[in-house]
């Protein structure tokens, strides 16, 4: 019997196992990829984590999890299939149909890339990483179709690649912060394409055009490929009819993580907030742990 099961390894459950080793709790860090780091491992870089200016989302990554790992945290790589608490205690059941038990869980399995659903949408030359793929377009035309922060660091990342990036989104203005604006604004070789929709990616074996309506009237780009950052959704179909989720999938909790189940605390972009941010999902991690922590002690009597 755990005291504290950890569902996720990215930024929000490494601090919470960060945490829960050094308050010396009997802890288990369950992992969908073996040494994984979550989504910030794929980021190129990140330039507002206090302290570590322009480093590199995979080397920051690899920090936290040196971290844990050095406290003594325990990881097991396997995917949880059901989840439900009984008589006090959880139990996790995994992929291979162990199962584990713990007196709390800390759930932080963070959200998935959201899905551009057109058609062509899965041809190849569509992707949803430009750091994963960028280097396949050395010289090339590509989109990245989008409006936030991400969708404007990935069209920078590939214009020091392709020879033009287009970005292509759905409104006039972009929520992407300031200085990530101001960077396309300056960089030549990235074209604003606004207030266009995508309709249609098309091409024999892979992505030669994309099809927008822009501002009502039918528009077409050539293109060697297609980036996607349209967003997430949050990585909660494992609570469903177990805690209570918003209109949206993410899991409704407050800054001390404490969900609708007693004993079960969310952690990072899959919970309910207003910033998903790496230092948030830190915070998070080291909220749910001392809730946990409150928890565990108030039922131990």
């Amino acid at each position: 019997m755990y005291d504290i099961i950890i569902i996720g390894s990215g930024p929000a459950g490494l601090t919470a196992a960060i945490y829960a080793s050094r308050a010396r709790l009997q802890t288990l860090v369950l992992e969908r990829d073996t040494m994984g780091a979550g989504q910030i491992a794929v980021t190129e870089q990140v330039d507002n984590y206090p302290g570590l200016p322009h480093i590199g989302g995979y080397e920051l990554g690899e920090k936290f999890r040196e971290h844990a790992t050095e406290l003594g945290a325990l990881f097991c790589e396997n995917d949880v299939t059901h989840l439900e608490k009984k008589d006090g205690s959880f139990t996790a059941t995994l992929e291979d149909h162990t199962e584990l038990q713990a007196r709390s869980v800390i759930y932080a399995a963070g959200t998935s890339y959201r899905r551009l659903e057109i058609a062509g949408g899965r041809l190849a030359g569509v992707s949803y990483c430009a750091t994963c793929d960028g280097a396949f377009y050395q010289g090339k035309v590509v989109a990245v179709i989008g409006g936030g922060d991400t969708a404007l660091e990935d069209a920078l990342y590939l214009s020091r690649l392709a020879k033009t990036v287009y970005l292509v989104h759905r409104r006039d203005t972009f929520r992407a912060n300031a200085a990530l604006q101001e960077a396309v604004q300056k960089t030549e070789n990235i074209v604003l394409v606004t207030n266009a929709v995508p309709t249609e990616i098309t091409g024999e074996k892979r992505v030669e055009t994309l099809k927008l309506l822009q501002g009502g009237s039918p528009e077409e780009l050539s293109l060697d490929g297609v980036f996607v950052a349209i967003g997430s959704v949050p990585n909660t179909s494992l609570l469903e009819g177990v805690a209570e989720l918003d209109s949206s999938g993410y899991v409704q909790a407050g800054e001390d993580g404490r969900t609708s189940v007693e004993g079960l605390f969310a952690a990072g972009d899959v919970r309910t907030k207003a910033l998903r941010q790496v230092i948030t999902a830190a915070a998070d991690g080291a909220n749910c742990v001392a809730s946990a922590e409150k928890y565990l002690l108030e039922n131990r009597g």
